[in-house]
């Protein structure tokens, strides 16, 4: 991926997801980034899009991103936002913060691209506070048996190295399940404005 991903994408990051934006996912956003509380970190924070969405009930806001050319991205648009948070290079499989340092975890669009999905929720369970919240926004592996799921499978390696490390047909709902958390609510979503492949779509909150 290379010279794509690391210079390349991060430029075209924010066009290309223009219209999926503008059609479904801003709303989306919206949602699940307004039931953040309290002391909040947002795990792979990428451009910062969900920075205009965070509630006046956050008390401190932290920015997780480990890419440099998007944390760079992410730190212009906080700094013309005018809100007050702190990003952090971090990948989500190592978090540098102690257990319980946060009520909520925000995560949209960033569960498919972690290196270690296992890890990164075992790492997001570590720092959320008894009683915490993980939000996110995903999107996920088809249903078994469909031809959605057939061209996910047969796409995924175009589509990782296209995407800068996304899989497009990751099992996120039973992995967050697996690793403890209770979901609390989950429901289907399509993303509309993108191509088909990452079009199905999981919203929810779950709780440690």
């Amino acid at each position: 991926m290379g010279f794509w991903a690391q210079r390349v994408f991060p430029l075209t990051y924010d066009p290309l997801l223009w219209l999926g934006e503008r059609r479904c996912m801003r709303a989306l956003r919206a949602e699940a980034v307004g039931q953040a509380h309290g002391r909040v970190l947002e795990i792979g924070a990428g451009t910062g899009l969900n920075v205009r969405h965070y509630p006046p009930s956050v008390d401190e806001l932290v920015l997780s991103e480990p890419d440099e050319a998007m944390a760079l991205r992410l730190e212009s648009r906080l700094a013309r936002s005018g809100m007050q948070a702190r990003v952090v290079r971090a990948a989500t499989e190592e978090l540098p913060f102690a257990d319980g340092s946060f009520d909520s975890v925000v995560g949209t669009l960033v569960l498919c691209t972690v290196r270690d999905l296992e890890r990164s929720l075992t790492e997001i369970r570590r720092v959320l506070a008894p009683r915490g919240q993980l939000l996110f926004v995903e999107h996920v592996c088809a249903q078994a048996g469909t031809r959605l799921k057939g061209w996910q499978d047969r796409l995924h390696d175009p589509w990782w190295r296209f995407a800068a490390g996304c899989h497009c047909n990751r099992q996120t709902l039973p992995a967050i399940q697996r690793a403890g958390f209770v979901v609390e609510s989950a429901r289907d979503e399509r993303w509309r404005g993108v191509p088909s492949i990452v079009r199905p779509l999981i919203i929810g909150r779950a709780t440690v």
